[in-house]
């Protein structure tokens, strides 16, 4: 990866057309070739960025941007489209590259994998006398979280997420209109199953008979339990 602290402009064309006046960044080129403009502020997110796969070739300026200060162009261009970043060069402050080797990625705990294999194995959270039937039960429209029996024989479909939100009530709402289609499975009822789930899919899960079990990572994975807390 290699870091530039520049006082530098930019011009993007392509699908859009955007201009950055001349200001001191951190340009950031990437190993796979995409090239990002930072400021000091504004959070993670660049000011303007190109994409792999692109390419970036340094120039040095014209008479014209010569005279206006410019010490050297970059010229950014994707491969599959005609959008380009040119940055002009001012003044550079650091310059320097460094190896970071293979990144394992971010590991999150309660991913929605982790969720679902916690509950399988304490499927009686659902309910006492609820078994398991399934994980990842398929169906033509995409595979549901968990299938499980209800005591009373009928199907309980379960959609997982770590946050809760309308989409997640919907996509469950696809699959139970679904199954239920089936004799050897209706009736099929749903729950709606997350770390967090916001009031406005709580209010259409109910209104549309979905239960809804907010999801204790800590507490299923043995870590926190809960009726040890005082409060």
């Amino acid at each position: 990866m290699r870091l530039v602290v520049a006082r530098c402009s930019a011009r993007y064309t392509g699908r859009l057309t955007a201009h950055l006046p001349q200001a001191t960044r951190l340009l950031v080129v990437k190993s796979d070739g995409s090239v990002l403009l930072h400021s000091d502020g504004g959070s993670y997110k660049p000011l303007n960025w190109m994409s792999p796969p692109c390419t970036l070739a340094v120039s040095a300026p014209d008479a014209e941007a010569a005279a206006r200060g410019v010490t050297a162009v970059w010229t950014v261009q994707h491969q599959k489209s005609d959008d380009r970043l040119e940055i002009d060069l001012h003044e550079v402050h650091h310059d320097s590259s460094h190896d970071l080797g293979v990144d394992p990625g971010l590991v999150k705990d309660g991913v929605e994998a982790h969720l679902q294999e916690l509950l399988a194995a304490q499927i009686e959270l659902l309910g006492t006398g609820h078994t398991l039937v399934r994980r990842e039960y398929m169906t033509a429209i995409g595979p549901v979280d968990i299938l499980a029996k209800h005591p009373d024989g009928g199907t309980v479909a379960v959609e997982i997420k770590r946050r809760g939100d309308i989409d997640g009530v919907e996509q469950l709402t696809r699959y139970l209109d679904l199954l239920n289609r089936d004799p050897l499975l209706a009736p099929v009822r749903g729950v709606f199953a997350a770390q967090e789930i916001k009031p406005q899919a709580r209010v259409l899960a109910t209104d549309r008979g979905i239960g809804c079990l907010l999801l204790d990572y800590d507490a299923m994975r043995g870590v926190d339990d809960p009726e040890s807390r005082l409060f």
